[in-house]
């Protein structure tokens, strides 16, 4: 039987483009590119503050990465979108494949692929307008000499014109959050292949089926009668994905919570002399979060960026609990191996992570 994409990613490429430079009502920086001459700069500023960033966090956390120096990569929206959907396309491809689109008649499993890759392509383009840095797990695996911190140059030209932001200081605490991420799972080696190891287990689990589709939306549409978010908490993934599944999705979640709280914190302390500014740049992404108008927070919602900024706060405060409680010598347990990690309740509540971690140690001595 002839199997069609059930995604079509040229379409999404061609979205995604088009709302990344041509929709401000999605609240667009800038337009979706900088002239060369900006460009330019961007390039040698960004190669200077990742180095210099990659020091500070080394400084100050002891993750040195194992695969060497950090690169630095400035990208427009549409670059950034096409490094994304060949990252999606690494993950979801194998689950896609297994959809026989047959079962649809003739035309409509072209125009189903069609659709899907429009709103996926929707959903990547709006964020090309937020993104301002990332750091790649998927093509950290190298197939183009990958391992690169990718930078979105028109988004944040267009912050630092709008607020007068100084140039120099900016890129470099952008740098810091994102060379973090790079030194966590660089440094820790057995970080990355077990992140992989739970997306590969909830997508594994997830087959591409309508029915299971239009449930989760009823269920959506019962909990919003009731009073509750859906959303809230995983995105639409967590409506999705099987039951069996939402266990690994928690553990994701308190992963990455784990990650982004680590990120800020090392990101404030290795930057405290050298980026004076730090606490404007973070005030001012903290009311471009909250000034998000509806369809901009529904997006954020269907992706669950809502969540993901939630995990900020609550693995700062992780963080500071646990550090209050055995100083950094204990926190450094965390990257010992995945049983060290915490569990979502131990992140909301800290002191259990502490007394389990401080009872595994016993067991060891």
């Amino acid at each position: 039987m002839h199997v069609t994409n059930p995604v079509s990613w040229d379409v999404a490429e061609r979205v995604a483009t088009w709302v990344g430079g041509r929709s401000p009502f999605l609240m667009a920086s800038t337009s979706g590119s900088v002239d060369a001459v900006t460009r330019a700069r961007l390039e040698e500023d960004f190669a200077e503050v990742t180095s210099e960033a990659e020091t500070l966090v080394v400084d100050e956390t002891g993750l040195r990465p194992a695969s060497g120096s950090a690169r630095a990569r400035v990208v427009d929206r549409a670059g950034w979108v096409r490094t994304n959907l060949g990252s999606f396309r690494r993950l979801l491809d194998p689950v896609l494949d297994q959809l026989e689109t047959g079962t649809l008649p003739g035309p409509l499993a072209g125009a189903a692929g069609a659709m899907a890759g429009v709103q996926l392509g929707t959903v990547l383009g709006w964020m090309s307008t937020r993104v301002l840095g990332q750091y790649d797990l998927l093509l950290s695996e190298g197939d183009d000499g990958g391992d690169f911190v990718s930078y979105v140059g028109p988004n944040i030209v267009g912050l630092e014109r709008r607020n007068g932001f100084p140039t120099r200081q900016f890129r470099l605490w952008i740098a810091l959050h994102e060379v973090t991420h790079r030194c966590q799972f660089t440094a820790v080696e057995w970080l990355r292949p077990y992140f992989l190891s739970l997306v590969d287990q909830v997508l594994g689990a997830m087959r591409p089926d309508p029915k299971r589709f239009a449930d989760a939306l009823r269920r959506s549409t019962t909990a919003v009668r009731q009073g509750r978010n859906p959303l809230k908490e995983a995105g639409l993934l967590g409506l999705v994905a099987p039951p069996e599944q939402l266990e690994v999705i928690g553990r994701i979640q308190a992963m990455m919570s784990l990650l982004e709280g680590h990120g800020d914190v090392t990101m404030d302390r290795a930057g405290a002399s050298a980026v004076p500014d730090a606490a404007w740049f973070g005030r001012i992404m903290r009311e471009r979060r909250r000034r998000a108008g509806w369809p901009a927070r529904l997006l954020q919602q269907l992706v669950g960026i809502e969540a993901k900024l939630r995990q900020y706060e609550q693995g700062e405060r992780f963080i500071h609990a646990v550090e209050a409680a055995g100083g950094r010598q204990l926190l450094s347990r965390v990257w010992e191996g995945p049983q060290m990690l915490p569990t979502m309740d131990e992140i909301h509540d800290p002191e259990s992570w502490v007394t389990r971690i401080g009872q595994s140690h016993v067991a060891a001595g």
